[in-house]
């Protein structure tokens, strides 16, 4: 039972994070760890 309980936290873990990647390269973000990352892409610039 335990085993269950551990399987299902780590893949809802998982597919929280990629749905995070999955909607913010749908919005355009080039890097996702970048917290300006944003800006960066509206100037047409890179990411550092």
């Amino acid at each position: 039972m335990e085993t269950v309980i551990t399987v299902l936290i780590i893949g809802a873990a998982l597919g929280g994070a990629v749905t995070y990647i999955v909607r913010s390269k749908k919005k355009g973000v080039k890097c996702i760890g970048c917290p300006s990352c944003k800006e960066c892409a509206k100037k047409g610039g890179s990411c550092h």
